[in-house]
């Protein structure tokens, strides 16, 4: 801090002010001009009196002065303003000589006025006067130091003191103002790095934690696919099979799929409750590679119509999408519709404008159309869901996949039947 050249400038002060004090002084109470009276002319007053005694107008008027008889009474006085009385004169330290006759005897009193009251007075004043300057200057020099204390210290003391409080209750996004002319300069520099290092850290935190939940959801609702076609074979197996210990082994099977659905639901519910942002990425591929996603989805291999999308007109387009988060989609549209309908499944294609649209349609008894807005909240199930297993959030990741490609999502009642229609951006 450059505090040097307010100190100085305030010693500075204090020494004028002391050495002038000192000149002041001197001149009053050194200077004999100033404190004593010129010896002849007293002497001609003391004369002029005591030869004309009683005679005022013949006195002699060298230096201002006041004549009182022996019991100090004032008899005469050459112009205003000098003692009237012994005390007077005494303390204003005027020349007090006595007057005699002819005989030695004392018949009154002459007050030479020294004009040191005067004198003090004035010195007084200038006194004053120059101290009071003096200390104008230095309160001004004071202030101009406070001010520049508040600007270079205090205010950027509070500033990071309240930086600091924002760092604590999580806000990095707010940088901190960096000033190297104050005393804080290098600290708000270091301060504002170590904002910006923790934003980069918290960032990457996030980061590995969302894709942790997004694997860990990924993987669980993966799983269901699998699960479920074990499921559908064990209780095919369980139909067919002739003896009791086969049928036996085939309904344990199934009632173990059941149990690790449930513990498989739960993980995902856990995982997608916490995810932000799962990444999607689009790029152009040829629409007859969206088919062996469709048989792959169709675990039951009930599903008629895929094979559309390797002949005309549909083979030549391309359509802007993500492979994996398609497929993810369309795992969770079979999975419900076998669960819901249980019923075979139409799969169609249509042109329009600049959508590819794949539209998916059970034969079963649909939903109804107030809950139709309601299938892709997330957590929202219809009514037709109660008894069966599921964390209502199939439809709701389809519909985050398809926003994310810049697609669209459409579900309608198809009478008979649910359908699921996919419009997907062709490449123009």
């Amino acid at each position: 801090m450059k505090k040097a050249p307010f100190l100085m400038a305030l010693f500075l002060s204090f020494a004028i002010e002391i050495l002038l004090c000192v000149i002041m002084t001197d001149r009053v109470l050194v200077r004999s001009d100033l404190v004593s009276q010129d010896t002849v002319s007293v002497n001609e007053v003391l004369r002029s009196v005591e030869k004309n005694f009683g005679n005022p107008e013949l006195y002699e008027k060298p230096l201002p002065f006041a004549v009182l008889d022996p019991e100090g009474e004032l008899l005469y006085e050459s112009e205003s303003g000098v003692s009237h009385s012994m005390n007077e004169a005494v303390r204003n330290r005027d020349t007090i000589l006595d007057v005699t006759d002819s005989e030695g005897r004392v018949i009154g009193r002459v007050l030479i006025c020294n004009r040191t009251g005067t004198v003090i007075r004035a010195f007084r004043i200038r006194l004053l006067i120059l101290i009071g300057g003096f200390s104008l200057l230095q309160l001004l020099i004071i202030l101009i130091w406070y001010y520049y204390l508040k600007k270079n210290v205090l205010d950027p003391f509070r500033e990071l003191n309240r930086f600091a409080e924002r760092v604590a209750s999580g806000n990095l996004d707010l940088p901190l103002p960096m000033d190297r002319r104050h005393v804080f300069g290098s600290f708000s520099e270091s301060f504002d790095l170590m904002r910006s290092e923790l934003k980069k850290a918290r960032a990457a935190e996030k980061k590995a934690y969302d894709e942790k939940k997004e694997m860990t959801a990924k993987l669980s609702h993966d799983i269901k696919t699998p699960i479920a076609s074990i499921k559908s074979a064990s209780e095919i197996g369980c139909e067919l099979a002739e003896g009791e210990r086969v049928r036996a082994l085939f309904a344990q099977i199934d009632a173990k799929t059941d149990q690790v659905t449930v513990l498989v639901d739960n993980l995902f519910e856990a995982s997608v409750g916490d995810v932000t942002e799962i990444s999607v990425t689009s790029m152009p591929v040829f629409a007859s590679a969206i088919m062996p996603l469709l048989q792959n989805a169709d675990f039951r291999n009930s599903g008629t119509g895929a094979e559309a999308l390797s002949k005309e007109p549909y083979s030549d387009f391309r359509v802007y999408v993500d492979m994996l988060r398609l497929q993810q989609a369309f795992d969770n549209i079979f999975m419900n519709s076998y669960k819901y309908a249980d019923t075979k499944i139409d799969i169609s294609f249509e042109v329009q404008e600049d959508l590819l649209w794949i539209r998916i349609r059970d034969q079963g008894p649909g939903v109804s159309e107030e809950e139709l807005p309601l299938l892709t909240e997330k957590y929202r199930r219809g009514s037709n869901a109660s008894g069966l297993d599921g964390a209502g959030l199939g439809l709701y990741l389809t519909a985050y996949y398809l926003d994310r490609m810049n697609g669209i999502l459409r579900i309608t009642n198809a009478e008979p039947g649910l359908m699921v229609s996919l419009g997907l951006r062709i490449v123009e």
